[in-house]
């Protein structure tokens, strides 16, 4: 039944990721309307990424094991109106065939972010171009955790064989498309100094899309669909103009001098100049023509909504598509200091047929406008507010391409719109961005100024807001289902758990625990036999943000990448998307996706970029608020991350994240601001880093002032897989045992330990002497354990049937095989494999065995590989390990009821990596 519900979920799921991967690749170029292909054109696909194509990038953003992967070439053959010069075609698979996929072992985050070049030659080009009438060049890369891009030759820049076969395709065809199958941003600046370019006609990008990329490729390509996706990031011609590439990559800190003024933001102000393709630029095959019909102001002042009326008409005579239509609000510098321009509202119209039109309307809340008062300079100091002046808007289809709204907004006075209180303010000083005078173009020169310093008393702080301590009672007979049935308080229920019970709850366990779906990232809740005898269910978390990842090798659903999903400026059609996702997790028991990526993209060299939408706070807001309410609307949930600022990979669990209150209020955690408020949001997780010198999971103004104090938030908050932590008030020094800080900031939830590891503390953490010497009240570590409980009294594991967790799997001996010769299990099975093995074993009695491994894995320890054990076709269990730095480790398994006689044993490496050196079956 569970299978069936399986298979219905992802018939749901793929055709509605197909739509999103079509609306998120984005058209930047077409000279002389050289796309759509027309019937009859035979195309030359040039670059290995037309068959090893990007479907997503590296790491736990990107780990699905799907069922079936459509690659470019694959999708181009499907569709009849394409015609391919299969001759050329030839040429690659059968190159590739001595040259294949390098996947750095198949290890997790191992595979490097590109892949070497087939070497063109001019006699190759020529014949193609002979052959055909158009050329497709395919550029790919990758990227993902743990690692970020590099200024260089295969990672942001082409690499030289990369570059000779641009220059060789351009000097023999006169039409030539050029596709960025990645998962980022590159370097495109030599589209315009590369000696052919004139020939050069299309640039698009197609991103990582996903299982369905090739479908949506081709859907693009031959005109089946008008593109529509637009950029959600600035595209420089140089690196070195991003405002942050002087502070990014450090590894001990990582100031945050250019503030509020990240991506457009800062190009819009100060350098224009410097800017190839501009925010929220992309073309459709059609033209269009948006008016302004009328902008209305309703309400009186901070609740006033601005309400902007526009008609969007397709102009062109051909094709039916989509439109963006995007506003964008000029505030007066006042005090402060303001970007030029920032995106406050936008909207995607219907499908619209040529000559036909529609009309929208953007609401925008006035206060959605108001910026932060960190240093007192307006006389607000910790104010949202608006100052007096002028505020001016801009319609139009990207952040350039824009027409001055004929009525404007002017503030006699300055308009407080929240009052607030300092918090995360930096400890180490240093100078931040501003506009100085404005030049004569319009732009403004930059200028620094001190960033205001932390002046609060934490200590004082945490204790006026110290929670209530209630009385252990011990077991009273209260079940968790009698509090969400009303028949008994939270408080009451809470105070039956002992201080042991109490330390258990805050320990997840994973990877790959057996209490939950096989192969998820991990388990929480009811995870000791205590817990579970207070009706307190075991809840299964699993990695996303791509699509569900279960390292047992069970197959699910890959969905494109975060980058273009936010492409599409798509809401409904994300929504829709996550609606899906959560139908796919409730049909493989799974409460809640580890996505999605609300991270802002600081500089295009992040690493993780691909799991996050946008350099923009309020486009990223608006995506993660749409794919949570989906994940919400069915019924499960999603996982926000990496609160905050988690921006680089470098150094990701030291570099401290250093910056000014406002840049973190107005830009770093504003998407994760409009998820909780707008999003249905239940379930956070922190990030690796400090923010001002406090680990994002022991920072208690991130995770009580700000989340819970000012935003009202009352889900969970989870750490980062095996994050560190230190003092709330002190800093100072960090380490993965410091639980108790993380309860005291009202982080509930530590993530994670080995299986069957929480009740018996087996990372060492110091929880219970926290407890003892009494620098960790009972209440805090009850605060955290009522968060937990409530979040799984609204999760779909409560709907489930409260089964305990049953160690021991039962399988029946092969009979057909009873005379064949293999190994006894009296002794190890020895092996020394990395990949794909079956084998058999006999068992020489009936009885319960106690499987183990001895496995090696030469990485550290936040990298992860996995095998899978069948028996006899029947999944058994899953192996997981983390980096051992080559030693030898033990891996406890499960427990399994063999009958005497011969089994089959399938060895699945399913996250490669892992030597298994032995694999042992103790009698109990």
């Amino acid at each position: 039944m569970q299978k069936e519900k399986i298979i219905i979920a992802q018939k749901r799921l793929i055709p509605v990721s197909r739509q999103a991967a079509c609306e998120g690749i984005v058209l930047l170029e077409n000279k002389d309307a050289v796309l759509p292909i027309k019937n009859g054109e035979i195309i030359s696909l040039f670059g290995r990424c037309q068959i090893d194509t990007y479907r997503s990038g590296t790491g736990s953003g990107g780990a699905v094991n799907v069922p079936y992967a459509v690659n470019a070439l694959e999708g181009l053959r499907a569709n009849t109106s394409v015609r391919l010069n299969e001759e050329l075609v030839s040429v690659y698979e059968n190159w590739l065939e001595d040259n294949p996929f390098e996947d750095g072992g198949g290890a997790w985050a191992a595979e490097p972010w590109f892949q070497h070049e087939m070497p063109v030659d001019d006699q190759l080009v020529q014949q193609a171009a002979l052959n055909s009438d158009k050329a497709i060049v395919f550029i790919g890369r990758t990227a993902g955790e743990d690692q970020d891009n590099a200024d260089a030759p295969g990672s942001y820049r082409l690499t030289d064989v990369e570059m000779t076969m641009v220059e060789k395709v351009t000097a023999h065809f006169e039409r030539v498309i050029i596709v960025f199958n990645t998962t980022n941003i590159m370097d495109m600046s030599w589209l315009e100094t590369t000696a052919n370019k004139h020939a050069i006609k299309a640039v698009l990008y197609s991103w990582a899309a996903g299982m369905e990329g090739g479908h949506a490729l081709a859907d693009i390509l031959s005109g089946d669909v008008s593109p529509s996706g637009r950029l959600t990031d600035t595209i420089a011609y140089q690196l070195a103009d991003y405002p942050s590439s002087a502070n990014f990559g450090r590894k001990d800190y990582n100031q945050y001098a250019e503030d509020i003024y990240v991506g457009y933001r800062y190009f819009e102000t100060f350098k224009p100049q410097a800017v190839q393709y501009e925010f929220g630029a992309g073309l459709s095959y059609t033209e269009f023509r948006q008016d302004v019909e009328g902008f209305t102001v309703e309400g009186e002042g901070d609740d006033s909504q601005l309400h902007f009326d526009v008609t969007v008409h397709n102009i062109g005579e051909a094709f039916a598509s989509k439109e963006v239509v995007q506003v964008y609000c000029e505030a007066p510098q006042g005090e402060l200091g303001k970007p030029a321009r920032v995106l406050v509202g936008f909207a995607k119209t219907q499908l619209i047929e040529p000559g036909e039109s529609e009309t929208i309307r953007i609401s925008v809340p006035l206060k959605s406008l108001a910026s932060y008062d960190d240093s007192g300079a307006t006389g607000h100091r910790n104010c949202y507010l608006l100052e007096a002046g002028c505020y001016q808007f801009y319609v139009g289809s990207s952040v350039r391409k824009v027409q001055r709204v004929p009525s404007q907004l002017t503030l006699a006075s300055l308009l407080v719109i929240e009052k607030l209180s300092e918090a995360a303010a930096p400890i180490q000083a240093f100078d931040r961005l501003m506009p100085g005078e404005r030049n004569n173009d319009g732009t403004y020169q930059e200028t620094y100024q001190a960033v205001p310093l932390r002046s609060i008393n934490l200590k004082e702080r945490m204790d006026q807001d110290a929670p209530t301590t209630y009385d252990i009672t011990g077991d009273q007979g209260i079940k968790l289902i009698d509090v969400k049935e009303g028949r008994a308080s939270m408080g009451s229920f809470i105070a039956q758990l002992s201080e042991d019970d109490l330390a258990t709850i805050v320990r997840g366990e994973g990877m790959c625990s057996p209490k939950v779906t096989p192969g998820t990232a991990a388990a929480f809740g009811g995870v000791s036999d205590s817990l579970f005898n207070f009706g307190i269910p075991v809840v299964a978390a699993a990695d996303g943000p791509s699509g569900i990842r279960m390292d047992s090798g069970h197959k699910a659903t890959q969905v494109p990448i975060g980058t273009l999903l936010g492409c599409t400026w798509n809401q409904p059609l994300n929504e829709a998307l996550f609606f899906a996702v959560g139908q796919e997790m409730l049909a493989n028991q799974i409460d809640t996706l580890l996505g999605p990526g609300i991270n802002i993209h600081r500089h295009p060299l992040n690493g993780r970029n691909f799991e996050y939408f946008s350099e923009d706070p309020f486009m990223t807001g608006s995506m993660g608020s749409a794919q949570t309410r989906g994940l919400s609307r069915a019924g499960v949930s999603g996982t926000l991350k990496h609160y905050a600022s988690n921006d680089q990979e470098t150094a990701r669990s030291e570099a401290d994240s250093v910056m000014s209150e406002r840049a973190l209020r107005e830009v770093h955690i504003r998407a994760f601001e409009m998820a909780v408020k707008e999003g249905n949001a239940s379930t956070i997780m922190t990030a690796y880093n400090p923010v001002n010198g406090h680990w994002t999971a022991s920072n208690y103004d991130l995770n009580t002032t700000i989340l819970r104090g000012e935003w009202g938030y009352t889900g969970i908050v989870m750490t980062d897989w095996w994050a560190k932590m230190n003092h709330p008030v002190e800093a100072g020094k960090e380490a993965r045992t410091f639980t108790s800080y993380m309860i005291r900031s009202q982080n509930d939830l530590y993530m994670v330990v080995e299986n069957d590891g929480a009740q018996t503390n087996a990372m060492g953490d110091d929880t219970q002497e926290a407890l003892k010497n009494g620098s960790l009240t009972v209440g805090e570590l009850q605060r955290c354990a009522m968060n937990i409980c409530r979040f799984i009294m609204a999760a779909p594991v409560m709907e489930r049937p409260l089964i305990a967790f049953d160690p021991v799997k039962s399988f029946a001996a092969l009979d057909a095989y009873s005379n064949v010769e293999a190994p006894s299990l009296d002794n190890p099975l020895l092996l020394n494999i990395t990949s794909n093995t079956t084998l058999h074993f006999y068992a020489p009695q009936d009885g319960v065995y106690q499987c183990s491994a001895i496995a090696n894995y030469h990485r550290d320890a936040l990298s992860q590989s996995s095998c899978s054990l069948s028996f006899n076709g029947d999944f058994g269990m899953s192996l997981p390990v983390n980096g051992t730095e080559g030693k030898s480790a033990t891996v406890e398994g499960l427990q399994v009821k063999l009958e005497q006689g011969v089994y089959r044993l399938d060895i699945d490496f399913v996250k490669a990596g892992m030597t298994l050196e032995q694999v042992i079956f103790t009698k109990q």
